[in-house]
């Protein structure tokens, strides 16, 4: 780390975060309540809430949004006529899977082989320690130059919008000259990333029905439609042959402009098996960040274990479309759901019903924030210059808070680099990250109050 006062309190501070982040993890705060007690994540609010009034914040609130769940707010006034920065993380986390796959207990921050193991260690628990380090090295080193809020989300991994009907329903409660959100990463350890573009997603259901009944394969098979083969041609029609995504009328040839990913290292880190290819065509970050992607995410038909020599009746599906930027969500989900209804053969009954949407989001990277990032990540990453990285997946609030503050410029950064396997099993955080990272915050928090 440089030696400026800055870096030096963070790493003083980091025995303290890990012991915090240790506190977080431990709680099982899952927002489906079906499966976790509503009492954990409950109680993660709580330690949020109670961080933030031992550091000073005021207005500290446990919001109850309208998805049943609760997000932590709180308010730290700086100087007078100071800029107001959002800081945003989220407590939840994903289930932790096969708890039997994991190495270490996932509700249990376990350290090995120099990374810090548990589930939300980097997404984004730990962008929840990020915004608490650098706001107490700002505190140890003459103090806070801007005004903060946070904002702490129970449930942004469901994606059931609850914080979003919220801020659309308070306006004024989020409002700020800029906003953070600590729930990206960079593209690899030690490469300082700034995300400026997020695809959106639309979820379409798709069910076939042929038959009023299933019917035996031996006395009907052959000439009787059979709904799960014709959900099967529908769905594959949704690829080209190299495995590109083909939804007609959909655009599919854009181009990433930044930072380059190369096909070894996309291989490593999506973890492909030898001998098996990549799809699409166009670089990698063309594929993942700059182009629709389609995904069949489940489908309803009988398991293999019990099943029996039927031709089936009926038959449904679950599909992801990654949307990119430049892209109306809801113009893709309408050509979506058309597609699929043409492309049903044999002239079977299909009824498509999106479940859900959001829509994908770029930012403005000439503004000042973006400049003082820079600034401060190249000191937080001697020798290193900020990066511009897209990131497949959504974050829905990213678009309500620009719609409600269209002049707000929107930072993303965080924990969640490729080795951290967030939402799969073992994930972790690189403590040099957290670290590395909560220098850049504050710094990032010092240029910009003088710009």
């Amino acid at each position: 780390m440089s030696p400026n006062p800055i870096a030096e309190t963070v790493a003083q501070l980091m025995p303290r975060a890990k012991a915090e982040l240790t506190e977080l993890v431990a709680f099982k705060s899952v927002a489906d309540f079906d499966q976790f007690p509503k009492s954990e994540s409950e109680a993660a609010a709580g330690w949020v809430a109670d961080a933030l009034r031992a550091e000073g914040f005021q207005d500290v609130s446990l919001l109850d949004t309208p998805d049943g769940t609760q997000s932590v707010y709180g308010f730290l006034p700086g100087p007078e006529g100071a800029p107001t920065v959002l800081l945003y993380a989220h407590y939840d986390v994903q289930p932790p899977l096969d708890e039997a796959a994991w190495a270490t207990p996932p509700f249990e921050l376990t350290e090995r082989d120099g990374r810090w193991y548990g589930r939300g260690s980097a997404d984004c628990k730990g962008g929840v320690i990020m915004h608490l380090l650098a706001l107490r090295a700002l505190k140890a080193n003459g103090g806070v130059p801007v005004n903060v809020k946070v904002i702490a989300e129970g449930s942004e991994e469901q994606g059931t919008g609850g914080l979003e009907r919220y801020a659309e329903a308070h306006p004024d409660l989020l409002s700020a000259d800029t906003i953070v959100i600590g729930d990206a990463g960079n593209f690899r350890v030690g490469l300082p990333t700034v995300t400026s573009t997020l695809r959106g997603m639309t979820l379409v259901r798709v069910s076939v029905d042929t038959l009023e009944g299933n019917l035996h394969s031996g006395q009907f098979g052959g000439a009787a439609p059979d709904a799960l083969a014709a959900l099967v041609r529908a769905l594959d029609s949704l690829r080209a042959e190299d495995g590109s995504t083909t939804v007609d009328g959909l655009t599919s040839d854009a181009v990433w402009d930044g930072l380059h990913y190369e096909e070894s290292d996309f291989r490593r880190d999506a973890k492909v098996l030898d001998g098996v290819g990549l799809i699409g065509e166009g670089t990698v970050a063309d594929r993942i960040w700059a182009r629709p992607a389609v995904t069949v995410l489940g489908i309803d038909c009988p398991p293999v274990i019990g099943a029996t020599p039927s031709v089936q009746a009926a038959a449904r599906a679950l599909i992801s479309l990654r949307v990119p930027p430049g892209v109306d969500a809801a113009e893709a989900t309408k050509l979506l759901q058309a597609h699929l209804e043409s492309h049903t053969p044999w002239g079977a009954q299909v009824r498509t019903e999106q479940i859900g949407q959001g829509q994908p989001f770029r930012a403005d990277t000439t503004s000042p924030a973006y400049a003082a990032m820079a600034e401060a990540m190249s000191e937080a990453y001697p020798g290193e210059e900020m990066q511009y990285a897209g990131q497949g997946g959504s974050i829905p609030l990213c678009n309500t808070l620009s719609s409600l503050y269209p002049r707000a410029e929107i930072l993303l950064i965080g924990l969640s680099e490729p080795e951290a396997q967030i939402h799969a099993v073992n994930e972790s955080v690189s403590p040099e990250e957290l670290e590395r990272l909560s220098v850049a915050e504050a710094l990032f928090l010092q240029k910009y109050a003088t710009n």
